[in-house]
């Protein structure tokens, strides 16, 4: 086309140009020769890799593998931002790098490709605008003679100049056939990777990594699992999950996904404002009967709270030569002037990391130390692992004999009943209480505050006592710490210190009101990180509004969430406990927790 262009603009000059007097016949032939010329060659568009000083493929594939390898770096680093509540904002040199290769390679890329885009919808246009003018300039050429009037020179007869019609400009297409997997090739494909994992050659593991479809390495596994037990999984879904968003931090190896209804339990009327419970459980009768609960707290005014502790521990285990060596190391550690040198080095391994204290416990010659610290919104395991690990590389200076041992001692104590934990509280340490009407228990309650507090103390206080305890004081806190947990993305284990629990319940204001309350000194709970991302966990923190990071107040979110927990407790204690006083809870389970289903046939 740039050719064509060319030739018809040559033209154009020659044939406005006024020739010679006495020239007319030769200037008339140089114009057919010219138009001749013209009609004959029509050069062909270069290819735009001409314009280019090495070869094509090697520059498109450099540009392509920048433009992919930066923009996976950027995806990475800032999903690790969210995940840890680092402002996006705040980049690194690498990432200015990476952002600044990322738009050079979108650019060439764009300038590439996008020429034959543009091109058809310019070329078009310009060649309508030269074939109108190519035959504007004809025709006045043939009405102009060389002199300025017609009656200065003969007459001459016009000679007919051949119009170049130029042909429009075809359409290249690529009849090189793509080849696209069908679902055939894909099926063939599946099975021979299912037959590898089942004689063991392919390790179920890497299925992610080496297919790149975590969705396509769960169904894999799914089948190769069923091959190897002989054993059908049938019943469990596989289908409608985001598998991608588990990689790498909350299920390795998955083949399915399991069903658990959520129920909603309101509203809760806690602290001047109402929330609705989400509580994930398969036990029927506990979502009704802590809205029971709720209703009885909404009657009476609503509940109140107070955050008594926030703080998450980890305690390290090292060992000495002798006793006398790691009680130096005690010494050391607790001693006031060195507090703030420690607690500089805690913190770098976090925004929100901040040191509270630390206690020490000797056993011999070992030394067990329980760091606690600050979390920010996030439970907060990770977080105060990161801050130990500093002050032991810094304490190995000065402690050349010093053995570690484990990052974990157990004394921190996590996921077991712990006394420690009962008395030093771990997490969120709340308390929550309510004065609850007298006509409220008689009518909602359909009990006295006379039964309620005698069987308060003879069975949450006596009976637990008797049983030896640790932190059971209470009816079914653990029931409602479970259920708002699962359905909030906690880490169902930490629920055995979670859920640790003394009920209180007495007579006020002359016998007729009940004051009753729940004291939680380990509540660990987080609104980012961990189970909390996923979608169906991140909407049941979003009715309670407390999603993610608070950027106002960091830590807030979790804080309010404990506190949402303990009030939730609180509920299900009144209405449990009712439940017992009046003899209710045996109908109520027998009518509201008994299946009507045939097992056998089920089953069968």
């Amino acid at each position: 086309m740039a050719g064509g262009v060319v030739g018809s603009m040559e033209v154009r000059r020659r044939a406005t140009k006024p020739p010679r007097p006495g020239s007319n016949a030769l200037n008339l032939k140089h114009l057919s020769v010219d138009f001749a010329t013209a009609t004959a060659t029509t050069p062909q568009p270069p290819p735009s890799s001409d314009a280019l000083s090495i070869p094509l493929y090697l520059t498109n594939a450099l540009f392509f593998s920048l433009f992919f390898s930066v923009a996976y770096f950027l995806l990475t680093r800032w999903r690790e931002k969210i995940r840890t509540s680092t402002p996006l904002h705040v980049l690194t040199f690498s990432e200015i790098a990476a952002l600044v290769s990322l738009f050079a390679s979108f650019i060439y890329l764009l300038g590439f490709f996008g020429i034959d885009f543009v091109n058809l919808f310019t070329r078009a246009s310009n060649d309508a605008w030269d074939d109108d003018n190519d035959q504007f300039i004809i025709e006045e050429d043939r009405l102009r003679g060389p002199c300025a009037a017609a009656d200065e020179c003969p007459p001459i007869n016009p000679i007919p100049i051949p119009i170049p019609i130029l042909p429009p400009p075809t359409k290249v297409i690529d009849t090189t056939p793509i080849l696209v997997p069908s679902s055939k090739d894909e099926d063939d494909d599946d099975e021979e990777i299912i037959k590898s994992v089942v004689a063991g050659t392919t390790p179920s593991y890497l299925l992610e990594s080496k297919l790149g479809d975590c969705k396509r390495a769960a169904s894999i596994r799914r089948e190769a699992l069923q091959r190897m037990t002989g054993k059908s999984l049938v019943g469990l879904p596989l289908n409608g999950f985001d598998y991608e968003s588990i990689l790498g931090q909350c299920c390795e190896m998955p083949v399915g996904y399991l069903q658990i209804p959520v129920g909603i339990a309101g509203p809760l009327s806690l602290d001047g404002r109402e929330y609705s419970v989400p509580m994930a459980t398969t036990e029927g009768c506990l979502v009704a009967s802590t809205n029971r609960g709720c209703k009885a707290i909404k009657a009476s005014g609503g509940a109140m709270s107070v955050l008594l502790k926030d703080g998450m521990t980890r305690a390290p285990v090292v060992r000495f030569g002798t006793a006398r060596r790691a009680a130096e190391l005690k010494f050391f550690l607790e001693d006031p002037l060195n507090f703030d040198t420690l607690a500089v080095l805690f913190n770098k391994s976090s925004r929100f990391a901040r040191l509270q204290r630390i206690q020490c416990a000797i056993a011999g010659k070992n030394l067990y130390m329980r760091f606690t610290c600050s979390t920010g919104d996030a439970m907060g395991m990770n977080m105060v692992s990161k801050g130990v690990q500093n002050v032991i590389d810094f304490l190995q200076s000065d402690f050349p004999d010093m053995d570690v041992i484990g990052i974990s001692g157990n004394f921190c104590s996590d996921k077991k009943p712990a006394a420690v934990n009962w008395i030093e509280g771990r997490g969120k340490s709340v308390v929550c209480e309510a004065i609850i009407k007298e006509e409220v228990v008689r009518k909602v309650l359909k009990t006295n505050v006379a039964a309620l507090v005698e069987l308060n103390m003879l069975k949450n206080l006596t009976g637990s006592a008797i049983a030896g305890a640790l932190g059971g004081f209470n009816a079914q806190a653990s029931n409602i710490v479970s259920a708002v947990f699962l359905a909030t993305g906690q880490d169902p284990a930490q629920n055995v210190e979670s859920s640790h629990c003394i009920t209180m319940m007495e007579a006020v204001n002359d016998g007729k009101d009940l004051h009753v309350s729940v004291t939680m000194p380990s509540i660990e709970v987080g609104t980012v990180g961990g189970g909390t991302q996923l979608a169906s966990q991140s909407a049941c923190l979003n009715l309670l509004g407390v999603k993610g990071a608070s950027k106002e107040a960091p830590g807030s979110n979790s804080r309010l969430l404990a506190t949402i927990i303990a009030g939730s407790v609180l509920a299900g204690e009144l209405s449990l406990m009712s439940a017992i006083a009046s003899g209710q809870l045996v109908q109520s389970h027998m009518k509201y927790n008994r299946s009507s289903k045939d097992v056998t046939q089920a089953a069968s």
